[in-house]
Formats: structure tokens, C-alpha cells, sequence
């Protein structure tokens, strides 16, 4: 932990006013430091509300390049990439760029349980939090979900953060420490990031073992040949709690052929049957091994993780029930943002699907997903501003393939095709930013037109 009263009256400055940006300019105020804020495009009322009411200078729609470059710290939002053009001039000039995260963490001593992976963070890290606060922790929810990190160490103070890490956040983070770090999978994501080589990116991911100890922890799933090959590589003192779909050697949680869920950390032993497990689907199996896992590190008591692993509910936007309409289910996975998300989606899937893809491609191979879609899929309805890549691709694969450019014109072609006893699931592949802000903005609008029907 670092000593406050170094960063009185230094220049911090903050790129991008988004929940981190502005968390971190709190932080930075809170320690005395000259803070700004400067964003290249326009700033939301909420933030803006946020800074007015602190005093916290800020610009927006674009940098004042003198003034950034003579900060003695900048903070970077996770979504400016490392080749922005001031980015690398400020680098290249020897100012320290953090992460909001990096940056917090220099400020607290809290226990840090983080999450990363491909796929299933956002529900296990969410699971996690739930398991912590039943069992009556002080426990702060932050990372991708939740509140800035920075921020509640500035104005909250918890025991531990549970803390829902992107490759995006791990780039720029250092010295910070994962007490017990999560890694769920690496499969092709945002390769557009990291020049379309997928060394670069499972690196970035690996950057949550940084700085562990022979005190820490690194949970994994075995069944991920990516994160396996490079365990055996992985310098750490860190001990391995690796977890698997049945019973392997190193295994500290597996199912067993019965359908019960072991779990044998060192000094504790217990178990729960898969049906006690709220959430369904194979995937949701991997992310509840996780969360018991961590939960089972941080010596909460059996029968309280299995009490939560069976009352939490799903996560917005992963595998969301919607509603039944003339016998069709419709299901809301909007967070399905690349192929393996989808991949894990249909294998949930035990009905006729139909199903909505597109949006932005971020150099997408849709090979994995093509032996679910022939076994599952009777129908794929295209929704995006250019579908052409999927419709060459799955055009003969599917016996209906729709071309639609709204989320009105998708959801009622599905009313179409859809007959009672199929699912319609929307569970795209694809980035948001072709025809929405967000995923969140793409799945609420979904369930809106559904819920209108």
C-alpha cells in the first residue's frame, strides 16, 4: 500500500469519464491530488452530475494535449486501447498509465478476489458476491459490475472486493495483487485488441496471476486446453486450485456420475447435489465450482455456499428467461458477445431453436459453433447493419436464414418461424455497437419488443 501524502499536489490526469474514469477522479481528489478529466467524446449526465457536485474539473468531446501530457499520473479507461495516438505519446514520455483498478489498489489493503475469462465472469463474480454477503462479509461488488472500485475505496472501505476483471483492465495494472484470482477460459475474443493473435491476448489475461504469493490462490478450469498449457508455464508461488468436469487427480472440484458436486479444498470437504444448484447449463456448472471454490479459500461455512449456490439468480442478460408466448420460449442472452458464449448457450439449449445473431464482428470464426447449430438450430434470424459474413457462412446450414436490419424486423421473423415448443434465443456472437450502445441496450430493447408482442 502506498503512502497518501505522496500524491498530495500531484497532476492526475483521467482519460474517459466513464464509471472508472470518474471513480478514480474521486480517488484522486479524495488523496489531494490536482485532478482532471478529459474525454474525447460527450459525457453522460450522470457522471457529469457526479463531478459537478465534487468540484472535479473535466473537459469533454476532446483532449487538451498540453495539459495531459503534463500529468504525473494518467488513468486510462479500459476501452481506449493502447495504440491511441496520446496514449503512446504519453508512454513514450515516461508517464505512468494505470488502470483504474492499479490505481485504487495502491490505496487499500483489502482481500481482492478477482475473475477474469472469456466467458462466465460476469456470473461468477456475481455469484461470488452473493455467497460473501450471505454469509455477512463486508464485501464491495466492483470491476466490470458494479460500483468503481476506486470509488469505494475512496468513500467505502470494505474487507474484500469481488472484482470482475476484462483482458481490457489487466493491460494497465502492475503492482496490484489478486488474492484469489479466477481464470474460467480463453477462447478468441477482441481480437481486433491484439492484432489478431490470440498469444497476445491469453497474455493479458494471464496478467491476473501477477504478484501472487505462496499465500494467494489461482483458480482454473482444467477442461480449457488454453489455460492448462499455460499453467505449466506460469512462474508463480501461487497454489493451483484447478477445478474439472469429473474427477481428476489435481482436482479440487468435479461431478461425479450421480450428479453430486465435490468439492475438496485443503481443510475442507464438502459436496451438493447438481440439483441444488440454482443456475442451469454446463457453463453455469463451471462458474458455481468457481464461486464455491473461492468461497470454500475464504473459510465460509459449506452449508452457507450451498444455501446461496441455490437461491441466486441469473444474471441479466445471460441465458434470461423472458416470457412464454403460444408455447415458444424466449430467452435474452445478449451478453453473448463472441462465438464461445453462443457455443455454450446452444448447448444449454434442449428445444428447436431459433436463433438471432449478428452485430459487430470482431473477426469472428463461426466453425465452433456449426456442429450445435445443425444439431439445434431449424431457423437463424441475421440483426445487424451487415449480416453478409453470417449468411454466407450458415446460409446452407440452416433450412431458414433471415436478413433483418431492426430488432422489430428480427423479433416478429421469429414470431414467424418459431411453432409452440421452440425456443427463440438471442444470443448474437456479435458486439452491440452496430445498432445499440451497449449489450445491455441490445438485450432491454429484446425484452421490451418480446414483452410487447
Amino acid at each position: 500500500m502506498k503512502n497518501p501524502k505522496d500524491f498530495e499536489g500531484k497532476n492526475l490526469i483521467v482519460l474517459g469519464a466513464g464509471e472508472s474514469g470518474v471513480g478514480a477522479a474521486v480517488l484522486g481528489e479524495a488523496l489531494g491530488m490536482n485532478v482532471f478529466v478529459s474525454d474525447n467524446g460527450p459525457i453522460s449526465d450522470k457522471y457529469r452530475a457526479q463531478m459537478l457536485r465534487r468540484g472535479i474539473l473535466f473537459e469533454e468531446n476532446g483532449h487538451s494535449h498540453k495539459r495531459v501530457m503534463a500529468a504525473d499520473y494518467i488513468v486510462k479507461s479500459p476501452g481506449i486501447p493502447p495504440t491511441a495516438p496520446l496514449v503512446m505519446e504519453a508512454a513514450q514520455a515516461g508517464i505512468p498509465i494505470l488502470s483504474e483498478i492499479e490505481f485504487a489498489g495502491w490505496f487499500t489493503n483489502a482481500k481482492m478476489v478477482c475473475i477474469t475469462g472469456s466467458n462466465g465472469k460476469t456470473t461468477t463474480t456475481m455469484l461470488t458476491y452473493h455467497i460473501l454477503q450471505k454469509a455477512g462479509l463486508n464485501v464491495g461488488l466492483a470491476g466490470n459490475v458494479g460500483k468503481s472500485l476506486a470509488l469505494q475505496v475512496a468513500e467505502e472501505q470494505h474487507d474484500i472486493y469481488v472484482i470482475e476483471l476484462s483482458s481490457f483492465q489487466l493491460e494497465n495494472m502492475y503492482d496490484f495483487k489478486a488474492n484469489i484470482a479466477v481464470l474460467l477460459n480463453i477462447t478468441p475474443d477482441h481480437m481486433d485488441r491484439y492484432d489478431h493473435k490470440m498469444e497476445n491476448y491469453t497474455r493479458a489475461k494471464f496478467r491476473i496471476a501477477r504478484n501472487q504469493s505462496a499465500d494467494d490462490f489461482f483458480v482454473y478450469w482444467l477442461g480449457d486446453p488454453i489455460v492448462s498449457d499455460q499453467v505449466k508455464a506460469l512462474q508463480s508461488e501461487a497454489r493451483l486450485m484447478p477445478f474439472s468436469d469429473t474427477y481428476e487427480q489435481d482436482s479440487v472440484a468435479w461431478e461425479d456420475e450421480n450428479g453430486i458436486v465435490h468439492f475438496e479444498i485443503p481443510g475442507e470437504t464438502w459436496e451438493i447435489p447438481r440439483d441444488r444448484i440454482s443456475l442451469p447449463g454446463r457453463h453455469n456448472l463451471y462458474n458455481s465450482m468457481a464461486a464455491g471454490i473461492s468461497a470454500t479459500l475464504l473459510s465460509i461455512k459449506s452449508d452457507t455456499i450451498r444455501e446461496a449456490l441455490g437461491d441466486f439468480e441469473a444474471v441479466e442478460h445471460r441465458l434470461e428467461f423472458v416470457r412464454e408466448l403460444d408455447g415458444v420460449q424466449w430467452i435474452n442472452d445478449s451478453k453473448a458477445t463472441n462465438v464461445n458464449s453462443t457455443w455454450y448457450a446452444l448447448d444449454s439449449m434442449r428445444t428447436p431453436v431459433v436463433l438471432i445473431l449478428g452485430g459487430k464482428d470482431k473477426g469472428n470464426d463461426y466453425s465452433e459453433i456449426l456442429p450445435l447449430v445443425k444439431e439445434k438450430v431449424k431457423a437463424i434470424v441475421c440483426m445487424g447493419k451487415n449480416n453478409q459474413k453470417l449468411l454466407d457462412f450458415f446460409g446452407k446450414e440452416v433450412s431458414e436464414i433471415r436478413d433483418c436490419h431492426t430488432l422489430e424486423d428480427a423479433v416478429n421473423e421469429c414470431r414467424r418461424l418459431a411453432k409452440e415448443g421452440d425456443t427463440v434465443l438471442l444470443s448474437p456472437c456479435c458486439a452491440s455497437f452496430d445498432l445499440f450502445e451497449s449489450y445491455e441496450d441490445r438485450g432491454r430493447k429484446f425484452k421490451e419488443a418480446v414483452r410487447s408482442l
